[in-house]
């Protein structure tokens, strides 16, 4: 599964590649597309996207996935932008509750809170990245090695303020991760921007973990609880829609 997705994402590149070159001058001459990239700056490019995420694998077993949110930045190599190191960073939420409770056992019922236990999933990672840096359509792949981070935790927040008074990390686990895919960039706005909206795809392997989901959580009448954590592989296919903005040095 996971060499068919990096596969076709490279067959991608390297299909979209000439075409991405033939499209080069699509709101601008050939003079003017010289001119500009013999100014370019070095630099990057910082962007954000919103996750949606499939569990893969053993995972899809017990979890049936999530969304969530990434941070990247991109650091470019050379002055065409063909090559680059990237960094990402994000935060996945696989399963939420919500309860109604008491603030205390003394106060009874007389006061009561929202109790919330989330399951999340954060990674980091840092690898290259090689995309058509021209054209109205320029697809990218990329590969990277880091960390996985998987945690449950439980808040309290009063019924009139969104803020959480007090939280609780119940249960955590990490591990090493690899991955890689790929997308398209679709250039916005003027040239000298360089914005544009990020579409993609990529599998993240993040080894095995023992972790909590909905329900795994027994409260006890004494106030104490039980913990029934699962562990299995933890591997994701995440897709991804953002924005990308370019950084000059």
């Amino acid at each position: 599964m996971k060499a068919r997705i990096i596969a076709a994402a490279a067959a991608a590149l390297l299909i979209a590649a000439p075409l991405a070159a033939q499209d080069d001058d699509w709101d601008w001459d050939d003079d003017d597309d010289e001119e500009y990239y013999e100014k370019q700056p070095t630099g990057g490019f910082f962007g954000g996207s919103f996750i949606a995420a499939r569990t893969e694998g053993e995972f899809s077993d017990y979890v049936n996935g999530g969304f969530g949110g990434q941070v990247n930045y991109i650091h470019q190599l050379d002055r065409d932008g063909w090559l680059g190191i990237r960094a990402d960073a994000g935060i996945i939420v696989y399963g939420h509750e919500r309860q109604r409770v008491p603030l205390s056992p003394t106060v009874g019922g007389r006061i009561l809170v929202d109790l919330t236990t989330s399951n999340n999933i954060a990674f980091v990672g840092v690898g290259p990245q090689i995309g058509v840096p021209t054209g109205r359509l320029r697809p990218y792949v990329n590969g990277y090695a880091g960390y996985s981070f998987i945690w449950t935790q439980s808040s309290v927040s009063g019924t009139y303020d969104d803020e959480d008074f007090a939280s609780t990390t119940n249960f955590d686990d990490g591990s090493f991760a690899y991955g890689g895919g790929g997308g398209i960039y679709i250039p916005v706005g003027p040239r000298s921007s360089r914005a544009s909206i990020d579409l993609g795809v990529k599998y993240h392997n993040n080894g095995v973990a023992e972790y909590l989901r909905e329900g795994d959580i027994e409260d006890h009448p004494d106030g104490s609880i039980t913990l029934y954590p699962v562990r299995s592989d933890t591997d994701l296919l995440t897709f991804h829609i953002g924005f990308s903005v370019g950084i000059s040095h």
